[in-house]
């Protein structure tokens, strides 16, 4: 056996598999970039349709292999189109590599502390209060263009702004608050809904709102349910719910401070693996904006 593996093993470079495993690390990123979407069945109506056609060649079908290669001319515009959120994201976690985010002083680390605690704060009294929530924080990839969508704010954050802008019938609870470092961007913002297929329970609004921009960009968001008073969080269009306000405030910090310890940031992502896994008969979530369309059914 030894024998004859030896001399297939000698023709074996090592370029050869580097490369095989590039191209293997490559395919695994493309697909965990569109699990969870609509791109998964246009993904296999392709490879369908790649399968038909190498059958029409090998069976000497050539009006069908005419029509599919003329089609393929077309498609890769249409692709384009179709894929085109997924594009976007794909090109954000590029343009996010080899940032410069480790380099954060002592300043900027008290400075996401100060966010965290006062983000986690407002968030914990409006739970008590009842009233929703929709805060985004930036982290590196810009959020200007979802900011102009909203009023501009341009102040300093505190727990007893944020509750302020979210008080029910003021002009600005129902949008999204915006957050740069220790400033309030804007409120009233419009988030993209989210492209996420989450076969296990219903999202309301808010929440379909706060995955869509995490799917898109590498914001953190912080939704607090008016229904149910649940405090959840979401990033990289992962969401864990029913969070205390000091499980919200450390998980803020592990994730918006890039130099914070490996131990927060593993706790962080373990908190994030077993939200992934919900109970089958997990309820419908109905932020308020959800809550007239249900009773009108």
């Amino acid at each position: 056996m030894t024998q004859t593996l030896e001399p297939i093993l000698q023709q074996i470079e090592w370029s050869s598999l580097l490369d095989i495993a590039i191209v293997a690390l490559l395919i695994y990123w493309l697909f965990s970039l569109i699990r969870g979407t609509r791109a998964v069945s246009l993904v296999i109506g392709v490879s369908v349709l790649f399968a038909v056609y190498a059958l029409a060649q090998l069976l000497g079908l050539s009006l069908l292999s005419w029509i599919l290669q003329n089609g393929a001319v077309v498609g890769i515009f249409a692709l384009v189109v179709v894929f085109q959120p997924e594009l976007r994201r794909a090109l954000e976690r590029i343009g996010r590599v080899g940032s410069f985010g480790w380099l954060l002083s002592p300043a900027d680390r008290r400075s996401v502390e100060y966010v965290a605690r006062e983000v986690s704060h407002a968030a914990s009294s409006l739970s008590v209060e009842g009233h929703g929530a929709l805060i985004v924080l930036e982290r590196e990839t810009g959020l200007g263009e979802i900011a102009e969508t909203g009023v501009t704010i341009n102040g300093e954050v505190s727990a007893d702004l944020l509750r302020t802008i979210f008080m029910p019938k003021t002009a600005l609870h129902d949008g999204a608050v915006v957050i740069r470092g220790e400033q309030v961007l804007a409120a009233g913002a419009l988030l993209p809904l989210a492209e996420t297929i989450v076969q296990s329970e219903r999202f309301g609004t808010r929440h379909r709102a706060a995955l869509g921009i995490t799917e898109q960009t590498d914001a953190v968001v912080v939704v607090v349910s008016e229904e149910n008073r649940q405090i959840s969080l979401v990033e990289r269009g992962r969401i864990v719910r029913a969070l205390s306000e000091s499980q919200l405030e450390r998980a803020l910090r592990s994730l918006l401070d890039t130099q914070g310890d490996r131990r927060g940031r593993l706790r962080t992502n373990a908190l994030f693996n077993r939200a992934e896994r919900p109970p089958r008969a997990a309820a419908a979530e109905d932020d308020g904006a959800t809550a007239p369309a249900r009773a009108q059914r």
